[in-house]
């Protein structure tokens, strides 16, 4: 079963999925939002296409750890999915500097601006994911 990650914004959710071994993440799609139903319904049929066992949900948290308003805006999201899907397996994890790592990597890689805005978010979760996946297997 495969751990489906989750970079949520306010106009974007970033997706990535992990291999089925639970050891590469791998950036899927950025969902541009359109209402918590569409974008609940969205996220089911990619949980459904890979057959995915836990949904982890990137918590920003402030720099001294913190829950700040951002994050509490995503687990209140975190907890509408799960109201309106009480299936799913939800998780969050510390995703602090992910957008700043993800934004690195992109122009290390010399990405335009633009083209990056296309794919930071999806990169986002990829790294949230790895994470993650990273923090596993060190147990």
């Amino acid at each position: 079963m495969r751990i489906l990650s989750l970079d949520i914004g306010d106009k974007t959710i970033g997706v990535a999925v992990s291999d089925e071994l639970g050891l590469t993440a791998q950036g899927v799609e950025v969902i541009k939002r359109a209402g918590k139903a569409r974008d609940f319904d969205r996220i089911a049929a990619l949980v459904k296409n890979y057959d995915v066992s836990t949904i982890l949900i990137g918590l920003p948290k402030n720099m001294n750890g913190t829950i700040g308003p951002r994050g509490e805006l995503v687990q209140q999201f975190g907890a509408e999915l799960a109201s309106f899907r009480p299936d799913f397996k939800i998780t969050f994890w510390d995703e602090r500097l992910s957008t700043v790592a993800a934004e690195k990597s992109l122009i290390s890689f010399d990405v335009s601006r633009k083209d990056r805005r296309k794919v930071i978010d999806k990169m986002a979760a990829s790294f949230i994911l790895q994470g993650y996946l990273d923090s596993l297997t060190k147990h």
